[in-house]
């Protein structure tokens, strides 16, 4: 069974170190860590690495400090609820909305040890792993493969052994799982589960639908970040998308992304655990359509997210904006309000694009910070 999952699975604790010396003697690796952590001797971080036992050693000893440093610069404070969990030493597939390509799962993880747990398995999608040493390095830092760019054959063959680790990992590691609710981050923060993750998720298992998916433990996770730091990037590819119906992001793009993610300022970040839907889905009808059982599931986990989000006054001021009016006005201050305007015109003034479109691109800005706000509205109602 193992071995199926040979491709895709994080590394075994006992394969670390032909790795880590794969990593050390990897010259891309060392120019991206020698930037990273300048005046920090190469030779010392590879004694430290060649030290490191198990993934979660190396977790404490590099990831740990450097997303701990991220925390401080270039934010206001991450926190964590996790109290809908009572049991905080089970095995949970924690499905969240998705905001930043690497900052999720790493904050999720950091918050999660800060409370005396472990950190959790990722799912990642290969589009992302476009050198080596990345692949390696992730898989050092418990992550899954996701393939993407199959034929519709490979794909069903991709996902069932996908379905089946998943499996594997909560019931038989007894190891909690992240994944996003969907391909890719919500560019408007309309944030929807896709009925093919849950299909996806459905496919490995015992029993019906409804059997597969309580033995993941599913868990919605609600990420609020106050402030995006890639709310420009995504505002320019809404127009380049309009103005070219073809347009595809490149690697270069990706890239970009990530280190906007990473290093720019977010504000506040709150992740929200809501209570495990396995006694949501004992209720459910097993003798409905897959299709609308499907619907239902995902309507069941959009709602544990939407309910859940930590609301910021850029919400409720984006609202008002779009919206043309002051009905949440008792949410911010007029200081609120004069601080997010000037910090859209701020964001607009970084997108640089032949034939800008400013109206277009500010009420795309806008969006993104107004639909966290009306999708709670609709849940809580």
């Amino acid at each position: 069974m193992n071995e199926d999952f040979d491709e895709i699975r994080p590394y075994n604790d006992e394969e670390l170190p032909q790795i880590f010396e794969e990593l050390i003697a990897d010259p891309a690796f060392r120019q991206v860590v020698c930037a990273v952590m300048p005046g920090v001797p190469y030779e010392a971080l590879a004694a430290q690495m060649r030290a490191c036992k198990t993934k979660l050693d190396f977790q404490k000893t590099f990831c740990y400090g450097l997303l701990r440093k991220l925390i401080k610069e270039a934010s206001d404070g991450v926190t964590l609820d996790h109290t809908a969990l009572t049991d905080k030493s089970g095995a949970y597939t924690y499905v969240s909305n998705h905001r930043d390509i690497i900052l999720d799962s790493g904050f999720l993880s950091v918050m999660l040890v800060e409370q005396g747990m472990d950190t959790v398995e990722i799912a990642i999608g290969d589009n992302l792993l476009i050198y080596p040493w990345i692949k390696k390095l992730v898989r050092v830092n418990k992550s899954f493969i996701v393939q993407r760019a199959l034929t519709m054959r490979q794909k069903l063959e991709s996902s069932a052994r996908m379905s089946r680790y998943m499996h594997h990992t909560i019931r038989d590691k007894k190891q909690s799982i992240w994944i996003a609710q969907r391909e890719g981050r919500a560019k408007d923060s309309d944030d929807r589960t896709q009925d093919s993750v849950l299909k996806m998720m459905a496919m490995g298992g015992e029993g019906d639908i409804v059997d597969r998916l309580s033995e993941l433990n599913i868990v919605p996770l609600a990420i609020s970040y106050e402030f995006d730091p890639c709310d420009f990037l995504k505002a320019q590819e809404f127009q380049l998308k309009r103005d070219n119906p073809e347009y595809k992001k490149t690697q270069a793009d990706d890239l970009l992304n990530m280190q906007t993610g990473l290093y720019g300022y977010k504000g506040h970040v709150h992740f929200q655990v809501a209570p495990c839907i396995n006694a949501a889905l004992a209720g459910m009808d097993r003798s409905l359509p897959k299709p609308e059982l499907f619907a239902r599931i995902s309507a069941l986990i959009d709602r544990g997210i939407h309910a859940n989000y930590r609301l910021y006054p850029n919400n409720y001021v984006a609202h008002d904006l779009l919206a043309g009016n002051a009905d949440m006005v008792a949410h911010y201050t007029a200081a609120d309000k004069k601080r997010f305007e000037s910090y859209v015109e701020q964001q607009l003034e970084r997108i640089s694009l032949s034939g800008k479109d400013e109206d277009f691109l500010r009420s795309k800005l806008l969006l993104m910070y107004a639909n966290p706000l009306t999708n709670y509205l609709k849940a809580k109602s």
